[in-house]
């Protein structure tokens, strides 16, 4: 699966010629929207593998389509990418399929949300669901954990997490980050006009259930960063604790390393001037 404009030659080039070499077929399944062409279209529940060649949005767009064609797991590669999802970046691809291919990984079960509208079909979201008020005038949500109120909000909106998620959209809004390991959601406020609702840390097991008033204005509903179509004042929403299964490579980077090293995580500055400091001296 590629993204639909960034330059892939070079890596769709060592690709083709590390499956050719390992006598692995090659094709591509399309992300619906995306008309880019760059190998024989092929059905995700034939893949033993699925190689997503971007960003996140590729890699969640993938995740998506082996979890619903019941299909291999998802290896990530970053193409000009902060890609927090992807395994490798763009010029290791060689070396990432070579240790899929001596079996040098492990299959990461990746976890989901499954958002019920009052209204229509279920959908699943692996990182986050996002409740944004639309146009002028904000979107008030009352937020019930496991049938308990816990806030009503006045505001933009509010996001739903996962803990793969909270690295992304929640925490880019104040909420928490929860280490590898960590189970549940987070439900994270988007510029609240008073009142006092901090982040929330629901349960693996816990029921969110979200009433969404409008009142003269409108409201978006976003799944994993792309428009969904939810009718309804109320919506409930559950951990999903396996959906689907992301590739970790035997000498990948732990998951807050890759934080750091990407910038998204940084040391107060404080400590950094100490540190140079501390340098400093040890050199006189």
């Amino acid at each position: 699966m590629v993204h639909p404009s960034r330059d892939l030659d070079r890596i769709l080039s060592e690709t083709r010629e590390w499956c050719s070499a390992h006598g692995v077929e090659l094709g591509q399944v399309r992300i619906p929207g995306n008309d880019r062409l760059v190998a024989d279209p092929i059905e995700p529940e034939t893949c033993d593998l699925l190689l997503a060649l971007g960003g996140d949005g590729t890699t969640l767009a993938a995740l998506h389509q082996a979890a619903d064609a019941n299909a291999g797991q998802v290896l990530g590669i970053a193409c000009g990418s902060v890609g927090v999802l992807t395994s490798v970046a763009a010029d290791k691809v060689t070396a990432a399929l070579d240790q899929v291919g001596t079996g040098r990984f492990a299959a990461v079960t990746v976890p989901g949300l499954t958002v019920r509208p009052e209204q229509g079909a279920p959908e699943t979201a692996i990182n986050d669901l996002a409740v944004i008020r639309d146009g002028p005038g904000q979107v008030i949500v009352s937020i019930a954990v496991d049938d308990v109120l816990y806030a009503r909000l006045a505001g933009d909106g509010l996001v739903v997490a996962t803990a793969l998620g909270s690295s992304a959209y929640t925490m880019a809004a104040g909420g928490p980050l929860l280490a590898p390991g960590a189970e549940g959601m987070v439900v994270t406020p988007l510029a609240a006009h008073g009142g006092s609702y901090p982040p929330l840390v629901a349960g693996k097991d816990s029921r969110l259930t979200l009433a969404v008033d409008v009142g003269h204005g409108s409201v978006r509903y976003e799944i994993d960063g792309r428009t969904a179509a939810i009718e309804g004042p109320g919506l409930t929403v559950e951990a999903r604790p396996a959906y689907a299964k992301l590739v970790e490579l035997a000498d990948e980077e732990p998951r807050l390393t890759g934080l750091r090293r990407r910038g998204l995580v940084a040391d107060s500055p404080r400590v950094l001037v100490r540190e140079r400091r501390l340098d400093a001296d040890l050199r006189q």
